[in-house]
């Protein structure tokens, strides 16, 4: 069974940083792909940033040039850092994975609010 665990959400200020990490437990072996998606309130759930078995990368355009993706050594855990905050980034942060037989995964969700 697959367990994703997100950690690293807070409050910071506009213009700060913060550090999400997403921890993978179960088959990770069939995993291929990982990522990052948001929900504000009211907005639908989106893709910010995507990660494949292949580390190849992509980002949503509003997000392209402060956040970046990336996979730990053991390849069951996956950060992203975001700088350069803005106050309409605020959202709950899911971590998601598919694998190879296109099923996704979801862990519970980290809140990031960023004050103006």
């Amino acid at each position: 069974q697959v367990q994703l665990v997100e950690s690293g959400g807070g409050l910071v200020q506009a213009g700060g940083s913060l550090r999400l990490s997403c921890a993978a437990s179960g088959n990770i072996f069939s995993f291929t792909a990982m990522g990052w998606y948001r929900q504000a309130p009211g907005k639908q759930r989106e893709l910010v940033a995507g990660i494949t078995s292949e580390d190849s990368t992509n980002y949503a355009d509003s997000v392209k040039g402060r956040f970046t993706i990336s996979r730990g050594s053991a390849k069951n855990t996956v950060y992203m850092q975001m700088n350069n905050l803005k106050p309409e980034d605020t959202a709950v942060y899911y971590c998601n994975a598919v694998n190879m037989w296109a099923n996704n995964f979801w862990g519970q969700g980290t809140q990031v609010t960023v004050s103006s």
